[in-house]
């Protein structure tokens, strides 16, 4: 009877390990990028016209990510390649003036996105992301602000959960 339970102990602790090193993969598929970081979408300063695309390109984005717009009284819009160079408003592909704003990566490729409010595109606040290929993109994401934070988490929920078990087990067995 001991080595019955024993033995359904000990597949229960291989499975949750299963489920815990999925979670791994799982959690850390997609990632929510502040734009600009605590400054968020603003007017740049004259000086720092390029700092969006700096920060951009700061960062691996990848399929399935995400960036926040956080700004007050502008807005943000997705529109062409010429447009983003002409800083031109009149035909974007996405508009979104509610101040607290979340785009969806949702393919590889390059994304351009201006602000909307007049005159603030051709002071700087405009940006590139290119997002990668999903096959090049899974090592280069741990480069990406916020990855090891997210692994740190489901590393400690995973040494909590493994303990838990261990010690159910081996109360259980003995």
């Amino acid at each position: 009877m001991a080595s019955s339970s024993s033995s359904s102990m000990i597949f229960l602790l291989v499975l949750l390990l299963a489920i815990f090193i999925g979670l791994q993969h799982f959690y850390v598929a997609s990632f929510e990028f502040q734009v600009g970081g605590t400054r968020g979408w603003i007017v740049p300063l004259p000086n720092d016209t390029n700092t969006y695309n700096h920060w951009a390109s700061n960062n691996r984005f990848q399929v399935g990510d995400t960036i926040h717009f956080s700004y007050k009284k502008d807005s943000v819009m997705e529109v062409s390649e010429e447009d983003y160079k002409d800083c031109n408003a009149t035909h974007p592909t996405f508009f979104s003036n509610i101040g607290n704003t979340v785009f969806i990566l949702n393919h590889s490729g390059t994304f351009y996105f201006i602000s909307g409010a007049s005159g603030h595109c051709d002071k700087g606040q405009k940006m590139i992301v290119r997002v990668m290929v999903q096959d090049e993109s899974l090592p280069n994401h741990a480069n990406s602000s916020g990855y090891h934070d997210a692994v740190s988490l489901i590393m400690v929920f995973g040494m909590v959960l493994l303990q838990f078990v261990s010690e159910y087990v081996v109360s259980y067995v003995i």
